[in-house]
């Protein structure tokens, strides 16, 4: 039969390396992105998983100053995850470039840079060519003689 510290060094060996793991993909996904909230709901997740490295570790040597340590980081990384989040919002545009063969959503400034490119140069709207095709005249010439 185990002795009970065997199995708690056992599990917290266990929980440190789940916890490495999940930091550098973690991490990958701070590094990587592809937009800002990603990037900032990333950083929340390293603020959780540093609270439990604290956690891991102050069960391991016993030290019980630890757990306040991670009481505290949980709180600065709220008001972090925030204040990040009012920034986020007051900027407005969320989205970034896309990333080729992505199916992101497009922006709103891109679809009207869109619309834009549509129409022609400039941002003004293409003006038919020819007569209108039921035969009826367009333009100020129509207008005048309705009266």
């Amino acid at each position: 039969m185990m002795a009970p510290s065997t199995i708690i060094l056992g599990a917290c060996n266990f929980a440190l390396v789940l916890l490495g793991i999940s930091f550098f993909l973690t991490v990958f996904r701070v590094v990587r992105g592809p937009t800002l909230p990603d990037r900032v709901v990333a950083l929340d997740m390293l603020v959780g998983i540093a609270i439990g490295f604290i956690a891991v570790i102050a069960i391991k040597t016993g030290y019980t100053l630890y757990i306040d340590i991670a009481i505290s980081l949980g709180l600065v990384g709220f008001l972090a995850t925030v204040a990040f989040a009012r920034f986020i919002l007051a900027r407005g545009v969320i989205c970034e470039l896309p990333v080729p063969g992505s199916t992101k959503a497009k922006s709103p400034v891109e679809r009207k840079a869109e619309k834009e490119k549509v129409r022609g140069t400039g941002g003004e709207q293409a003006k038919p060519k020819g007569k209108p095709r039921d035969g009826k005249k367009s333009g100020p010439a129509a207008s005048k003689g309705k009266r």
